[in-house]
């Protein structure tokens, strides 16, 4: 838009040192920005459970492989005369399964979030940035941010990603300016968008998603948590990310390596947008509980909104 103009390449590349929480908490650090939902942020979260209704926003397991699924789950049921047991496996990371990724996921330049090496992540585990310096939960207020509404289409698309500015004003429109430790979850109108858009294969560029300039907002607010049904725009438009590609896009490098901010992938927040709608607001109690895996790398998750 003409008065929210394109950040430069200078400005980008800038982002590595303005959205930095390298220390902050100290330099043996793990958990990132979860060190901001704080007892009192959790006690004031619960109290904005009013009605009691409660929304999944996790894709079920999908067992079927196809475009944007290359690696399903796997699930088998063995019965017998008494009893039934389950076998699930899956590599959750993608563009498939709803999933928490650790801060020691995603590396930039040999390094992740605290400035440790890449090394300390092998193939029996990360000794460090691990899923499970969240194994007590992840429990805090949560808001939706709802970009289709505030712009009054269905879906975001490919030549109009999500802007930094676009996220506060949307908050502000809902009621809900953003809050230090909050849980941001950005709705796009994911399912919408690949309907209307048949040629398009979530995961395979060009993708809609989030622009490069949102994660100094999210810095700037001490966001704990960001999740989305779409992830970053790509490609994102800057060398520095695009030559050659980078895994996840600007807003995976600078979330997780930077920051240390987790990411809450494919969550399904068609069913959570329509109930805050139904309600008439967009904030609400979110509780995410990764399974306690040491040394993984993330884990699937199945969030709960309640209102």
């Amino acid at each position: 838009m003409p008065d929210h103009p394109l950040p430069t390449p200078e400005e980008v590349a800038r982002y590595f040192d303005l959205c930095s929480n390298w220390g902050r908490w100290g330099p043996e650090d793990s958990a990132g920005t979860i060190n901001l939902i704080t007892p009192e942020k959790r006690r004031r979260a619960a109290a904005l459970v009013r009605t009691g209704r409660a929304v999944s926003i996790a894709h079920p397991l999908n067992t079927v492989g196809g475009p944007g699924n290359w690696n399903p789950a796997q699930h088998w049921v063995r019965t017998g005369a008494d009893f039934s047991v389950d076998y699930i496996g899956l590599l959750f990371h993608g563009y498939a399964t709803t999933h928490i990724d650790a801060l020691c996921h995603i590396f930039w330049q040999g390094q992740m979030y605290n400035g440790r090496p890449a090394s300390e992540v092998t193939s029996l585990g990360a000794r460090a940035g691990a899923v499970d310096a969240w194994k007590d939960g992840i429990v805090t207020r949560g808001v939706l941010l709802d970009i289709p509404r505030f712009r009054g289409t269905e879906y975001v698309t490919l030549d109009a990603p999500v802007r930094g500015w676009e996220l506060e004003a949307a908050a502000e429109a809902q009621g809900t300016p953003l809050e230090p430790g909050d849980a941001v979850l950005v709705y796009s109108g994911r399912t919408a968008f690949y309907a209307a858009n048949p040629g398009s294969t979530p995961g395979v560029q060009p993708s809609p998603g989030l622009h490069a300039d949102t994660a100094p907002v999210l810095k700037r607010h001490d966001v704990a948590l960001l999740g989305w049904d779409m992830m970053d725009a790509r490609p994102s438009g800057y060398a520095i990310f695009d030559d050659p590609p980078r895994a996840g896009g600007p807003v995976h490098v600078l979330a997780i390596v930077f920051m240390g901010l987790p990411l809450l992938d494919n969550a399904n927040l068609d069913p959570l947008a329509q109930a805050c709608r139904e309600e008439g607001r967009w904030e609400f109690l979110l509780t995410v509980a990764p399974l306690n895996v040491r040394g993984g790398t993330g884990s699937p998750v199945n969030p709960i909104a309640l209102f």
